[in-house]
């Protein structure tokens, strides 16, 4: 089973091009599953992974973590079926059933509370830049992170974007983005490199270094509290609030799939389901007869 684990995380590497934390993830799965199974792959039987759900369920996980687990076994033996001729047992496994809960989102309002800084250092100037490169761009976490200064360019207004499976999109960036980007690339990001380093990644650490997830969750999260915004919060709200506010203000969702840089339209319809609910909220609160 090793074997074959480590086969199939080294064509998610080469030729899926996966990301780092796509892989990671992948990886934890399958250590998951093959410390559970402990058989050799070609006698494994549905019984087996259906009792491998039920272990996952009795640990109390969400439904959402134990659906990407049971997607990586059924696309590991998927391919290691294919492969080497051997039966796909994998093949009739569901996955849970699960209720879609809406994306949270902030207000146009929030938002512009959020991303008004006052600043007065270098680790100002780079928080006001990235949130405001967030919104305004729509990225996720790992994409914000990721960015190097030259997948930036403040003359045509665009940020070059590595999305999943390193795909690239280019997406527009506004004038408020734009001015305190220039303002932390120009003056201040200077003062984040420690002396006798190189980097290209364009936001950094107190260390130097490249942000991580969690540091950069910790940093919103805190900003959120100081401001006052009571609303549980994460890097994901505002690529949620970047994306409905464009729906609210008449995009269409096509273009916002093609800003969001999601392969399937279904990722995106989830929005138009915001967009009701903020529109029926409107009508119950303004209309004479509602």
């Amino acid at each position: 089973m090793e074997e074959f684990i480590k086969e199939f995380i080294e064509y998610l590497i080469i030729e899926k091009k996966l990301s780092n934390n796509t892989i990671m993830s992948y990886t934890n799965d399958l250590k998951l599953y093959n410390e559970y199974i402990k058989k050799q792959f070609n006698n494994i039987s549905k019984e087996d992974i259906i009792k491998f759900i039920a272990y996952l369920n009795n640990k109390k996980l969400s439904s959402k973590t134990i659906n990407h687990t049971i997607g990586t076994v059924k696309n590991f033996h998927n391919y290691i079926s294919l492969k080497y001729n051997l039966k796909n047992v994998s093949l009739n496994i569901k996955r849970l059933k699960m209720n879609k809960d809406l994306p949270k989102t902030l207000t146009i309002d929030e938002i512009n509370i959020l991303l008004d800084i006052d600043c007065k250092n270098c680790f100002d100037y780079r928080n006001k830049a990235m949130l405001e490169l967030m919104y305004s761009a729509g990225l996720r976490v790992s994409e914000l992170l990721e960015l190097n200064v030259n997948d930036i360019d403040l003359n045509d207004n665009v940020v070059k974007v590595f999305g999943k499976g390193s795909k690239e999109r280019i997406v527009p960036i506004g004038d408020y983005a734009t001015i305190a980007l220039r303002k932390y690339i120009d003056e201040y990001r200077i003062c984040l490199i420690k002396k006798g380093t190189i980097t290209d990644k364009l936001f950094l650490n107190n260390h130097g270094r490249e942000m991580s997830r969690s540091g950069f969750f910790k940093l919103i999260k805190k900003m959120a509290i100081e401001k006052g915004i009571k609303k549980e919060i994460s890097p994901h709200t505002i690529r949620h609030s970047f994306a409905t506010h464009l729906l609210e203000g008449g995009a269409d969702i096509r273009s916002i799939q093609e800003l969001l840089g999601h392969e399937n339209m279904s990722t995106t319809q989830i929005y138009t389901h915001v967009r009701n609910d903020i529109m029926r909220d409107n009508y119950d609160k303004y209309h004479p007869r509602s």
